[in-house]
């Protein structure tokens, strides 16, 4: 030692102080984040005799600044002690050593929840708010969870979204637009309801309109729209403009067409021919009515087949059911009839319809 130098002569009142330290130090067996333990402080004790001494207590860390892992439902989240506590939930009581909580041999803390949603669940207790999805069916699932880890003020934003959109203008009927054959066949095979289908394609016709054509042609687009609503639910309905027909409307039925009616036909006039629309409004309500029994599938009723001489009555036989089959495939097809406004035969001779 060099001249003026000084020494401080420290003593100890329990030897063993030093041993904890040193194991507390030494130890490699992960600790429960309320459990961990601080750098050693040192604090002045006043031994019997007068002399100052220097001890050393083990203090418990702020459990705020340790982070934890959460398995949530397979769904694996890293965080902190301080972001879960921070709001009064149920998260909190988990982790203030209020209830248990499960570990995994690698130390992952279970929840036996869906994880789906748990990054939202963070992201508010982090910030306070947090970004709604706009999904109904999602945000009823995020309400869901909030719910379950009393997040209240997650609650009362779910709840009010979902309010909102209640509140919102919802369509009440929407109408598929066929793009291709394919596509229609495979919603109509798909449906489990009667199906109605208008086409109308306006550039098909090669000659001229009558006069009342186009006329009639908005009146079939506007009773569409009207029976679409009527049935919404009940009957599918759906457009195709892109067909061979000028306007036609199918009517299908556990897959397959049942009716047909077609609205258009061509008027031989003195000059030249006309494409001719009509607006057979009776006949299209009823097939829409008809289709009606296709529905739900139904039982036969037996007392009816009796009396009307059907299978169940025995009346008939084999040949009768196969006629019955070959009647049921058989698809209405409703054409207006084309006919003559002005004879082109001499005078005298009388006018004469063409189907």
């Amino acid at each position: 030692m060099g001249r003026g130098s000084r020494f401080i002569l420290f003593r100890f009142s329990h030897p063993s102080l030093l041993q904890v330290e040193m194991s507390a130090e030494a130890t490699t067996a992960p600790l429960p984040a309320s459990e961990a333990c601080a750098p050693v402080v040192p604090t002045q004790h006043q031994p019997t005799g007068g002399a100052v001494g220097v001890t050393f207590d083990l203090k418990p860390l702020n459990p705020s600044s340790k982070y934890v892992k959460l398995n949530v439902g397979g769904s694996l989240h890293y965080t902190t002690v301080q972001t879960l506590t921070k709001q009064d939930t149920m998260l909190k009581a988990m982790f203030s050593g209020r209830m248990e909580v499960l570990t995994d041999s690698e130390g992952w803390i279970l929840i036996d929840r869906s994880g789906r949603h748990f990054g939202t669940i963070l992201n508010y207790l982090r910030d306070g708010s947090v970004s709604l999805p706009e999904s109904q069916r999602e945000l009823e699932e995020v309400l869901s969870e909030a719910r379950y880890y009393l997040i209240q003020g997650l609650v009362e934003d779910c709840q009010l979204a979902l309010q909102q959109k209640s509140d919102a203008y919802d369509p009440l009927c929407l109408i598929p637009m066929v793009t291709s054959p394919k596509e229609e066949q495979q919603i109509i095979s798909s449906c489990s309801k009667p199906v109605v289908k208008l086409l109308h394609n306006r550039s098909n016709n090669k000659y001229s309109y009558t006069s009342n054509s186009d006329d009639n042609l908005l009146k079939n687009i506007e009773l569409f729209d009207k029976l679409a609503l009527r049935f919404n639910g009940r009957v599918l309905f759906i457009k195709d403009v892109l067909g061979d027909e000028i306007c036609c409307w199918s009517f299908y039925g556990q897959g397959r067409k049942i009716a047909e009616v077609c609205c258009t036909s061509i008027v031989y006039a003195t000059e030249k021919k006309q494409t001719k629309v009509e607006f057979p409004e009776a006949r299209i309500f009823e097939e829409t009515l008809n289709i009606l029994i296709y529905e739900t599938p139904r039982v036969p009723d037996k007392a009816l087949l009796e009396a009307t001489g059907g299978a169940a009555g025995g009346g008939g036989g084999p040949h009768r059911a196969d006629e019955e089959d070959g009647r049921e495939h058989r698809v209405r097809r409703i054409h207006v009839r084309r006919h003559i406004m002005h004879d082109e035969r001499p005078h005298g001779h009388q006018a004469v319809f063409k189907d």
